[in-house]
Formats: C-alpha cells, sequence, structure tokens
C-alpha cells in the first residue's frame, strides 16, 4: 500500500469520526433544550399560582416594610410576590439561552428564593383568618414543585451527559473548536 492511500485512508477515517462526534454533541445539546423546554412548564406554572392567589393589596406593599404598619403576612406576600416576578424574569432570560451557564445558575437562584418564600409564607402562624397559605393553595404547589422536581432531575441529567460529552478527549477538541461551552444544571 502505498503512502498516498494510508494518508486518504486517515484523512477519511478522521472525517468521518469528527462528523460523528459533531452530530453526538448537538444531539446532546439538543436533548437539553427539549429538557429545559419541559422544565420551563412547571416552572411557568409556579409564577402563575403565586399570582394568581395574591391578596389584593400586596402590589402596594414594600416587602422590606415589617414591622411599619403592615402584618408579617403582608410583607410575607409582598415578598413571595417580588420573588415570583424575580423569578418570572430569570425564566424569561434562560428562555433564550437555556444552556448557557450564568443564565441557569441565576434562574437557580431565583427559584430557590421563590421556594424560599413560599416557605416563610407557609410558616407563618394562622390568625383569625386561618392559615396564610389555605390547604388547598399548599396542595397545588406540592403538585407543581414535584413536576418542577421531576423535569429538573431530567434537565441536570441531560446537563451532566452533555458536560460529559464536551470535556471528553477527543470531542474536547470538536467542542473547542464549534465553541460549545459547559452548561449549569438548576
Amino acid at each position: 500500500m502505498s503512502d498516498s492511500v494510508l494518508v486518504w485512508f486517515a484523512i477519511a477515517v478522521f472525517l468521518f469520526w469528527s462528523m460523528g462526534a459533531y452530530n453526538r454533541l448537538m444531539r446532546l445539546r439538543s436533548q437539553g433544550l427539549v429538557a429545559f423546554a419541559a422544565l420551563e412548564g412547571p416552572f411557568n406554572q409556579h409564577v402563575l399560582l403565586v399570582k394568581k392567589n395574591l391578596p389584593d393589596r400586596v402590589d402596594v406593599l414594600d416587602p422590606h416594610d415589617e414591622g411599619h404598619g403592615h402584618d408579617s403576612s403582608s410583607a410575607a406576600w409582598a415578598g413571595l410576590a417580588a420573588a415570583a416576578d424575580q423569578f418570572n424574569a430569570s425564566l424569561k432570560v434562560a428562555r433564550a439561552h437555556p444552556l448557557n451557564g450564568p443564565t441557569t445558575s441565576a434562574l437557580k437562584t431565583a427559584f430557590e428564593t421563590l421556594c424560599l418564600s413560599w416557605s416563610r409564607l407557609q410558616d407563618l402562624p394562622p390568625d383569625l383568618a386561618g392559615p396564610a397559605l389555605p390547604s388547598a393553595l399548599q396542595s397545588q404547589w406540592e403538585h407543581i414543585a414535584f413536576q418542577s422536581e421531576m423535569a429538573r432531575t431530567e434537565f441536570n441529567r441531560t446537563v451532566t451527559n452533555y458536560n460529559e460529552a464536551i470535556n471528553q478527549f477527543p470531542a474536547l477538541l470538536l467542542a473547542w473548536v464549534f465553541g460549545f461551552k459547559p452548561a449549569q444544571p438548576i
């Protein structure tokens, strides 16, 4: 066999390997985008549940104004409303770039803040009108939280697979050439 045949054979093997590796990276990226789309539905339901059930005067309260004429329940609702607004804004940004590390990191922080605000409201002692969160509302939140956690687990699994693929040698070289960047779990 001549040297030129070996060179052409090596080029062909490299070319076919490169195409296969690139297609695999694109498939994994696509799976991450699909997983984010599935996660976006339950995340939007969290925001809708909060917005739909806000008391009438929450929009005029300052969440940092505890002890200045507002009861703790009103301040907690105002904090929850602010957390829902921040989470919704982070979700809109993440929708445009769902595999961008800083974007998904901000979304994760906003989601944790929303859950913490919900927990604070849930932990308030009941007053004469009853608990701050009715049991039906708590049940709806828990149902959405279960769906969110399942979708979040799937998203994080696809992100892990994607990150592992772009960090494996020699696919690492293709990832660098084509600009595949690591994603951040939520």
